[in-house]
């Protein structure tokens, strides 16, 4: 169960496994990489979300696989990059594919009958894991082993798989607006890979330091998403070092590390990161500035993008 390596098989075998196929889908496969989902960089999503849209000019859907340690942030940045409205669904296993109990087998079969029923077009991306479905935005990992180990904090689940039947009970704001109204901004094709901006996490803890906020300026980010305390408080230290990095023009998102709840306020170069994770609070901070450096347009994303509120 836990003494394997990630990327061993091949797409193709894996689908080629499953049973009855041909009664849910016409699948094609693609190799898009091998490894662990935390090894692959921001150039390399930047990547697999044009491969996705290129993809969909054909194909209906698509699913994508892979590792669940990143699996949420992976699937945010497609959900806010990729531009077409057709279903994409995202999924993995948290036990091997050739373990005896794996949810390999069953999270695929699911994640291709989901895409294959057109149920989350205008979703943007969903992620499916243990026959249930979550909007991209706001789901999260919560256990490094147990099988159910995906939430999404506060707002729950979109819907169930059950055998034959798909459940779906809410829709993210986009779905329900014109076509192509509520996607995001974030058109790859208009930025190249050097365009992605260098953005880190800095957490507050007891006493804690200022050493990484400076470090993260010194290394070059030119955002950074602090994982506060509470309702999104800093050290002290972590204050002082925060308005040094500011003065050079960095910008800051503030989230909480407590897992749920929202942040709110904000102020000079600093943006509230509602109830966003720190990490998906990150790529949108990363896409945004990669697409511009006016602080009043970022700010007005994360209130859109970043909170879509009815």
């Amino acid at each position: 169960f836990q003494s394997y390596r990630a990327g061993t098989l091949m797409i193709e075998d894996m689908v080629g496994e499953l049973p009855n196929t041909d009664k849910i889908a016409d699948i094609s496969t693609l190799q898009f990489g091998n490894s662990g989902s935390s090894a692959y960089t921001m150039a390399d999503l930047y990547d697999l979300s044009q491969t996705v849209d290129n993809a969909l000019e054909v194909y209906d859907s698509v699913v994508v696989t892979t590792g669940t340690d990143t699996m949420e942030e992976i699937a945010y940045f497609l959900d806010l990059t990729v531009q077409s409205d057709k279903p994409v669904v995202i999924t993995g296993s948290m036990r091997p594919w050739t373990v005896i109990g794996s949810d390999a087998q069953a999270n695929l079969y699911n994640a291709i009958k989901l895409a294959g029923s057109g149920r989350t077009e205008s979703f943007g991306t969903v992620l499916m894991l243990n026959d249930t479905i979550h909007l991209a935005r706001g789901v999260t990992k919560t256990n490094d082993y147990r099988t159910d180990t995906f939430e999404t904090p506060m707002l729950g689940a979109v819907g169930y798989i059950d055998d034959e039947n798909i459940r779906i009970y809410r829709a993210p704001l986009r779905a329900m607006k014109a076509e192509g109204e509520g996607k995001p901004v974030f058109d790859l094709s208009k930025i190249t890979k050097e365009d992605l901006a260098k953005v880190e996490i800095a957490i507050s803890y007891q006493e804690a330091g200022g050493g990484a906020i400076r470090g993260f300026v010194a290394d070059g980010a030119k955002g950074i998403v602090t994982s506060g305390t509470g309702a999104g408080g800093i050290s002290r230290e972590m204050s002082a070092a925060r308005k040094e990095a500011i003065e050079k023009g960095v910008v800051f998102v503030t989230t909480t590390r407590t897992g749920s709840g929202s942040v709110y306020g904000g102020g000079e170069s600093i943006i509230s990161g509602d109830n966003l994770s720190p990490q998906q609070a990150r790529v949108l901070l990363l896409l945004s500035l990669s697409f511009t450096d006016d602080f009043n347009t970022i700010k007005g994303w994360f209130a859109t993008y970043g909170t879509p509120e009815v």
